[in-house]
């Protein structure tokens, strides 16, 4: 039994160094490694908001307008968002005891002297958005409104009323 473990131990020595020799040769930095990373990105969506100068508020109150007279007021729109928009204007609840053509609307973009409306105050009725420009990201544009009895309204038109909402659209430009 003496000469097996003396044996075993003459073969398992060579063997022991030869692997150490081995590790030593793998780990000694004979190989060059290089390596790199990158991030994926930040995503994030667009936006599309605008601001209303006078969001929820009358943009004009005409009192005891006489014939041939005109009161104005204006309104700022801004785009708020990241987004380009297509910008419209609808009447909303519009109501109007004047006999037609007596009470004249004239919605006006004041950046461009763009007509936007110009009719019977009836004319802007539910419905049918009126277009009024395509607006970049933080860009705003001043409307004046005018409104105007006419010179020929008759007496009938005394005591008359009319009211109407606007109602501000915007919708996303495709690139």
């Amino acid at each position: 039994m003496t000469s097996t473990t003396s044996r075993s131990k003459k073969v398992l020595a060579p063997l022991a160094v030869l692997l150490a020799a081995g590790a030593l040769a793998v780990g000694s930095g004979a190989t060059f490694t290089s390596a790199s990373s990158n991030t994926i990105g930040s995503v994030t969506s667009g936006t599309l908001t605008h601001s209303n100068s006078k969001d929820n508020q009358v943009i004009l109150s005409a009192q005891a307008l006489q014939p041939g007279k005109s009161q104005t007021g204006d309104v700022t729109l801004t785009n708020t968002g990241t987004l380009p928009a297509s910008f419209s204007l609808t009447g909303k609840d519009a109501q109007s005891t004047f006999a037609q053509g007596d009470l004249k609307l004239k919605v006006v973009n004041e950046a461009n002297s763009h007509i936007v409306y110009e009719g019977d105050f009836g004319g802007l009725r539910d419905g049918g958005a009126k277009q009024i420009g395509n607006f970049t990201p933080g860009q705003a544009a001043t409307f004046k409104f005018t409104v105007t009895l006419d010179q020929n309204a008759g007496n009938t038109a005394q005591g008359q009323s009319a009211s109407a909402a606007i109602v501000w659209d915007a919708i996303q430009i495709n690139n």
